[in-house]
C-alpha cells in the first residue's frame, strides 16, 4: 500500500545520494503552476535547500494564471523564480515556415510541441548559466508522472528531457498524496491538469480521465470503450519510448 510519508521521505532521500555521489549542486525545474512541477520543486527545495533551487517559469502564449500558481509554489518553498518570456521566439520560429503557403491547420501539432522543446532548450541553457554562476553543477530535473508516460502523453525531445526523474513512478493520485505530504499551495495541487499550451485540459485532449488511467494498469473494472481508448493511446506511442538502432 503507498505510503505518502514514507515515499517522500525516500524519494528526498534519493534525491540528496544521487547529488552527493556525483558532486552536483543545483536543480533548474519549469515551473508551469500545476501539481505535477509543485510537487518536484517541493521535493528538491526539501532535499537540496531552496537556495540550490532555481525554478524557471516560460510562459509562450500562456494564461497569465499560471505564472501566478508558479510564483505560490517558488513563495512557499523559498527559492528563485525566473521567468523568460518564450512568445516572441516562438512567433519568430514560426515566420520561417510561411514560405510553404499551407493550410493552417496541417501545423496544429507541429505547433504545439514546438513549445515544449523551445522550454526544454530554455531550461538547458539556464542550467548551464547557473553552473557557472554557483560555481556548481546545475541539472534539469524532470516533472512527468507514470500516468501521463503511459499514454505517451508528452513531447519527444521537449518535457521528455531531463536529467533526474522523482515522480516519473508516481500515479497521478500519488503524485497529489505526495504533495499533500509537501503542503504544495491547494490552488496549484487541485487544478485541473494542462498543458497550458493548447488551451485544453489534459483530459480533454487524451480523451479519457487520468483516473481511468490508474484503474486500467491496476487492472480495476473499467467500460469496454474506456479501455480501448487507453490501449490505443498506449500503443500508438510507443515510438517515444525506444528509439530503434541499428548495430552492424
Amino acid at each position: 500500500m503507498f505510503n505518502p510519508e514514507k515515499e517522500t521521505e525516500k524519494i528526498i532521500e534519493y534525491i540528496r545520494n544521487y547529488y552527493k555521489e556525483n558532486n552536483i549542486k543545483g536543480a533548474v525545474i519549469g515551473i508551469s503552476g500545476g501539481k505535477d512541477s509543485g510537487v518536484v520543486a517541493g521535493l528538491f527545495a526539501k532535499a537540496l535547500g531552496p537556495e540550490n533551487v532555481v525554478g524557471v517559469t516560460m510562459p509562450c502564449e500562456s494564461k497569465e494564471t499560471d505564472r501566478q500558481d508558479a510564483k505560490l509554489v517558488a513563495d512557499k518553498y523559498g527559492f528563485e523564480l525566473i521567468n523568460i518570456d518564450l512568445t516572441d521566439t516562438y512567433h519568430t520560429y514560426l515566420k520561417q515556415y510561411e514560405q510553404f503557403n499551407q493550410n493552417n491547420d496541417i501545423y496544429i501539432d507541429s505547433n504545439i510541441n514546438l513549445k515544449p522543446r523551445l522550454r526544454m532548450s530554455t531550461l538547458y541553457y539556464v542550467a548551464a548559466m547557473y553552473s557557472k554562476i554557483k560555481q556548481g553543477t546545475y541539472i534539469v530535473a524532470g516533472t512527468s508522472n507514470k500516468s501521463e508516460a503511459f499514454v505517451g502523453y508528452f513531447t519527444k525531445g521537449g518535457d521528455s528531457v531531463c536529467d533526474i526523474k522523482v515522480i516519473s513512478d508516481l500515479t497521478v493520485s500519488e503524485v497529489i498524496k505526495v504533495g499533500e505530504v509537501l503542503e504544495v499551495p491547494k490552488e496549484v495541487l487541485y487544478k485541473a491538469p494542462s498543458d497550458g499550451l493548447s488551451g485544453k485540459t489534459d483530459e480533454d485532449k487524451l480523451g479519457v480521465t487520468y483516473r481511468d488511467i490508474e484503474k486500467y494498469m491496476n487492472n480495476e473494472e473499467l467500460p469496454e470503450e474506456t479501455k480501448q481508448r487507453i490501449e490505443h493511446l498506449h500503443r500508438s506511442t510507443r515510438h517515444k519510448f525506444n528509439i530503434p538502432e541499428y548495430l552492424k
